[in-house]
């Protein structure tokens, strides 16, 4: 977001928000909501998905009127979302210059400077690997992001606001962020971030606030998880992690051949952890078994019988039954407009179809079953998906592949953005999805997920395994010390 100028505080709060109400149609997302940061301070807003975090946030940038209340922020402020902005035809370069370009004597742009100023940029911010003259929409999530943060932090605000910042980020990337975020602190800029990470907060926030259902609850210095959990959700976590000790594995569900490189078996009621340093092939993995990228070598055996995959509809058919739920669920998943109705039901129209007619009955049947299942906070089921809140979108986007009977789940690091809470849902469900012999396939960029939630980790390394982990692995630097080591890792 390009910095805006907003009413200067007579306090000394940098940034303040007093007695805000804001609805979405029947949704309310805030109901007499406060907030506050002051300059020289780190503050993390924390809260469950839909307890109204974002609209704050988009109410303190200006970029959502309030229905009542008041809001003051004081000096330049800039902000980057986790609902990326960049616009994906346009390059690096134009993106992160687009308010500002370079101009000639004429006053025209001065196009050949744009590539040279955009990379100087990146490298002044220690942007590594990011080439100035591509396509924004051929970057990673991950680099896409740290584009959006380049472009905030070259504003040099006294308020920087950022919005589940490292929620697509790889763990240097949220080291060279947390860097940043420090160095504007003890500069003066008051920083306010959201985080469904709670290590992150207690690194990083001196002060943290609590939102629920759409209001204030508390503003502390210093927060445990567990007493956080409590205060976001209003119920207590027994432990983050399910016991998956106790699930036995059957026979071979999906069996990998020099795939790309990449041999594995996935057995039958197995959690099988994809690790490794971010960028190392892990994505090009999932998207090849699901047909969604073209493989240069190598066999799929799919319950023993060799299949071929060349579209994502050879991977969910009858007899394959290999799903996909990937990170970015609005880009790559969901159809916001739609109705969380049509958005579940659409990889299984056919089975519920009679001479090209839709059986709504039978569909609103599996409909309200899969909502039940996976308790999607929702007001119908005909409303718009893109009404819903991060971590219910998501579980619609889980229900809809749990619809198709698959037996061989690919989750892609599902719980990116996901509050702590409906993280312990995933996970519950995940080993009930094992314990009932779903094989499951699993990558997450917090290594801790991998380290806790998989019978064994394959570790990645440009492409390849570098190491095999008998799991669960419990020490997520067990993981990192595979991914980073120069000789290959005796296998499991």
């Amino acid at each position: 977001m390009e910095p805006t100028q907003v009413a200067t505080l007579e306090r000394a709060d940098a940034v303040r928000a007093e007695g805000v109400d804001r609805a979405f149609g029947g949704v309310q997302a805030l109901r007499g909501a406060s907030f506050a940061a002051r300059p020289g301070e780190i503050h993390a807003l924390a809260g469950e998905n839909g307890a109204g975090k974002s609209t704050m946030i988009k109410v303190l940038c200006g970029l959502v009127r309030p229905d009542r209340g008041e809001v003051s922020v004081d000096g330049r402020l800039a902000a980057a979302f986790q609902e990326l902005s960049l616009m994906p035809d346009l390059t690096v370069a134009e993106n992160l210059l687009l308010r500002r370009p370079p101009r000639g004597r004429s006053g025209l742009v001065a196009r050949r400077r744009l590539v040279p100023e955009a990379a100087a940029l990146l490298d002044r911010f220690g942007a590594e690997g990011i080439p100035a003259g591509a396509t924004a929409g051929a970057l990673s999530v991950a680099q896409r992001q740290v584009v959006e943060l380049v472009r905030a932090l070259a504003a040099e605000p006294r308020v920087l606001i950022l919005d589940e910042p490292t929620a697509a980020l790889a763990e240097q990337q949220v080291a060279w962020l947390s860097a940043h975020m420090r160095r504007l602190r003890d500069d003066g800029c008051c920083v306010v971030f959201t985080s469904h990470r709670w290590r992150e907060i207690e690194a990083l926030a001196d002060r943290v606030t609590i939102f629920r259902n759409g209001t204030h609850v508390t503003t502390r210095e210093r927060l445990g998880e567990t007493e956080a959990v409590r205060l976001m959700s209003g119920r207590t976590i027994a432990g983050t992690y399910p016991d998956i000790t106790t699930i036995r594995r059957g026979p071979s569900a999906l069996s990998v051949e020099n795939l790309n490189g990449v041999s594995f078996d996935l057995h039958e009621g197995e959690i099988l952890g994809i690790g490794g340093l971010a960028g190392q092939g892990q994505r090009q993995l999932f998207l090849t078994l699901f047909g969604a990228q073209k493989a240069t070598t190598g066999e799929i055996a799919v319950a023993g019988r060799r299949v071929t995959i060349r579209h994502p509809r050879h991977a969910i058919r009858a007899g394959i039954g290999i799903a996909y739920v990937p990170e970015d669920r609005k880009a790559e998943g969901l159809l916001l407009p739609l109705s969380i109705r049509d958005n579940l039901a659409l990889a299984t129209l056919d089975r519920r179809a009679r001479l090209g007619f839709v059986r709504r009955g039978a569909e609103a049947r599996a409909v309200r079953d899969i909502v039940e299942r996976l308790s999607v906070r929702l007001r119908s089921p005909g409303q718009p998906v893109g009404t819903l809140s991060g971590g219910n979108q998501q579980k619609v986007l889980m229900g809809r592949w749990l619809l198709t009977d698959a037996r061989v789940l690919l989750l892609y690091d599902v719980t990116r953005g996901v509050d702590a809470a409906t993280k312990h849902d995933f996970y519950v469900l995940v080993a009930e999805l094992a314990a009932r012999g779903m094989a499951v396939l699993l990558y997450s960029s917090e290594t801790e997920e991998i380290a806790h939630l998989c019978h064994r980790v394959l570790v990645l390394r440009e492409g390849r395994v570098a190491a095999e982990l008998p799991g669960p692995v419990g020490d997520a630097e067990r993981i990192v010390a595979a991914a980073i080591s120069d000789q290959e890792v005796h296998r499991a």
